[in-house]
């Protein structure tokens, strides 16, 4: 699912009253705060639905290119890590859907 679709999805049933161009704010603030977060090494959890973390990914001198075998240099980067709430978790194994 793409954004516009989120959008479509939230205007056609939960949201009738806001108008789209305000959900695709509304979604985009909440994509920001998440950015924001892991631009500061920080994590941002969203209760109900989960958390997502920084993680570092470690510099690897003596990796392969799995295309060529050739061997190749990576630096250290970072890497976002989630991990969803147990409530979701739940409600993912369970096949509970609430609206």
């Amino acid at each position: 699912m793409v954004k516009s679709q989120i959008i479509s999805k939230l205007s056609n049933k939960t949201h009738q009253q806001l108008k789209k161009s305000d959900l695709k704010k509304i979604l985009q603030i909440f994509l920001d705060t998440i950015i924001e977060g892991i631009k500061k090494n920080r994590s941002t959890e969203f209760r109900g639905f989960g958390t997502f973390s920084v993680k570092i990914l470690k510099e690897k001198k003596n990796a392969r290119n799995p295309r060529t075998g050739e061997k190749i240099h990576v630096k250290e980067k970072k890497s976002i890590s989630f991990k969803m709430s147990q409530e979701l978790s739940e409600k993912i194994n369970n096949n509970r859907i609430t609206n």
